[in-house]
Parts: C-alpha cells; structure tokens; sequence
C-alpha cells in the first residue's frame, strides 16, 4: 500500500470532521430506507410448503417457532453439492451471536437449502453453526422465491433472480426473504433482498470498511475462505 497523504492533527480532526457530516447524512438516509422497507406491501401466502428440520417434517408456520417475524436466509447448497457455499458460509458465520438477541426480539432466523438434511447437518457440524437450518428439498419454496432455478429456466436464460431476468449457469443464488404470521396464522411475504443485498448481514465487511485498506477485493469475495480453511496467520 503507497503511503497515504499525512497531515497535521488539526487538519486531520478537520476533514474527519468534514467527513462525518457526510457519514450521519448517510446514517439518517439508512433510517429513512428502513422505514420504508418497513411501509412495503405484504403478500399472502396461500401456498403449502414442507421442510425437513431437526423436528421431523414442519409447515412454514412451524418455522416461527412461536414468533411472529421469520427470517429465512436462502443459503446456496443444491442436492448435489458437497460442501455450502463459500461466501454463503462467510455471511452464515455471523449468525448466532446476533440470533442470541434475536430469538429474545420475535425473530426467529433459518436458513433453507435444496440439500437434503443430513448433508446440511453434516456441514453445520463442520462450520459449528447452531442456528436452524432446513431442507426445501421435494418443496417449490426456493424456486416460487426466486433463489433456485430449474435446468430448462437456466439453459432458456428465462430465470428470474433479483427481480430480474438473469443470464447466468447456477441453479442456487442467495438471498434473504422476510415473512410475519399474524394472530390468526396467516402467513404474509414481507421483504426479499439478493445478491449484495446480504452485505447488510456481514459484520466482517463493517469491519474492513473502516480499515485503510477496505475489502481489499479484486472481485466480491474472492479473498474470503470457509473459516476452517485458511492458511494459519
């Protein structure tokens, strides 16, 4: 890394404090965004799905397990993968000190992939991960929220990913959806966010990004290993 402009003190706490007039705006349009995101319309689920998680066969409404707000994290790991995703490890990483607070919150988080349960729970052993994690496998759940894509969508180029049409040969993406189940047990689609929109959930690029060198990235992700595969410091 070239040596960096270097000033006085003075100077230094001036432009910092030229800069944090740009950072609070930037905290106060983050505030505005989630209220936003807070005011979006909901859709009705009507549709049935089935998952298989520690307890047997569950329903989407067992996935609350007795909240009203679920989070459910679209972790890319297809029936024929023999490990989880990379980067979806990366974000994964992250879960349980937060969902310590958020089960205490009404939230409860899962994290859903095609893959059947046992190599799910082999690889969450290997991460020690304690989240709950479940199989939509023999379920349309991946694909009806856009995170999985048939063969034939994938070689028409007619899969939808992002609220978009993409070009791409990957039958699994990842992503977040949102869902609240009311007094009544309806069921409502709240939020979805793909691709970057899991940046959010990353406390290690928070990190980073306050460091001289930031991401230090040539591509998203490309320096980042599973946890239990980097080289030793």
């Amino acid at each position: 890394m070239d040596r960096h402009h270097i000033v006085s003190r003075d100077e230094w706490t001036r432009l910092h404090k030229q800069h944090l007039l740009s950072e609070k705006e930037f905290t106060r349009q983050r505030d505005r965004l989630s209220a936003e995101r807070r005011e979006l319309p909901w859709v009705k689920v009507d549709k049935t799905y089935t998952f298989q998680g520690p307890n047997g066969q569950q329903s989407l409404a067992d996935l609350f397990d007795g909240r009203s707000q679920l989070i459910v994290y679209h972790f890319m790991f297809g029936p024929d993968d023999d490990e989880g995703c990379s980067g979806c490890s990366f974000l994964s990483d992250h879960v349980d000190g937060a969902n310590l607070h958020l089960a205490h919150h009404d939230v409860t988080f899962v994290a859903v992939s095609r893959a059947p349960l046992s190599k799910l729970d082999a690889y969450k052993k290997r991460m020690g991960w304690q989240f709950t994690w479940v199989s939509s496998g023999g379920s349309d759940f991946n694909y009806d929220y856009n995170v999985s894509f048939t063969k034939d969508a994938v070689a028409k180029g007619t899969a939808t990913y992002n609220f978009e049409k993409i070009d791409d040969s990957m039958e699994d993406l990842p992503g977040i959806s949102v869902f609240y189940k009311d007094a009544d047990g309806d069921i409502f689609h709240t939020y979805s966010s793909y691709a970057r929109g899991g940046d959010i959930l990353i406390g290690a690029y928070n990190y980073l990004d306050i460091t001289p060198k930031g991401r230090n990235e040539t591509s998203t992700m490309n320096w980042m290993r599973r946890h239990d595969q980097y080289d030793a410091p």
